[in-house]
């Protein structure tokens, strides 16, 4: 009985370390690291950043996507941070109880988008789509496009900043994220 005890133990021992051999070859990063290898990988984009030691913790999976999109569209790249640490918290899984979805929280034009009316129909007709904006590379890259717009539209960043957040709190939106901003 002994010398069976003596065999068994050794052969347990091999097999947990091999169990855990096995389970860390199959283990899957976690989504936002693999959404953020993946949109670096795809964009080309290199996983340093320029600003990473000012960037909020829960922004800075990001940054290589914010700082590629700051950079084609010319808008701060603490101001896009800013914008998805206030919309989104930087979960890119998110969508707002009014339908918005994805880190930077934009409108799609189905689910409950589509219901939205405004004076020549539809209010988000020509915007992409929910499946579209779970993208974290595309979601970013386009509502970075939307803000670039708003801001040469309007010249000032806080009128902007008005417009891309809920049409129904006048400037507390932009305030919260210049606050937010500047703290950065």
């Amino acid at each position: 009985m002994n010398a069976a005890k003596k065999a068994i133990v050794p052969g347990i021992l091999v097999g947990i370390l091999a169990l855990v051999g096995l389970s860390r070859l199959v283990m899957l990063p976690t989504p936002v690291s693999a959404a953020t290898e993946a949109a670096s990988d795809q964009q080309g984009v290199s996983a340093a950043c320029e600003f990473a030691d000012r960037y909020p913790a829960k922004t800075l999976p990001w940054c290589a996507l914010i700082e590629k999109a700051a950079n084609e569209y010319g808008v701060d790249s603490l101001l896009i941070a800013a914008v998805m640490l206030q919309e989104s918290g930087g979960q890119p899984e998110v969508m707002s109880g009014s339908g918005a979805v994805g880190l930077m929280q934009v409108m799609p034009r189905d689910g409950v988008a589509s219901s939205f009316q405004c004076i020549n129909g539809p209010c988000f007709a020509s915007r992409p789509t929910i499946e579209e904006l779970k993208d974290p590379a595309f979601n970013v890259d386009y509502g970075v496009r939307m803000l670039a717009g708003l801001i040469a539209k309007y010249g000032d960043i806080r009128e902007a900043l008005k417009h891309y957040g809920p049409y129904d709190v006048d400037y507390q939106y932009a305030d919260k994220v210049l606050t937010i901003r500047n703290g950065l």
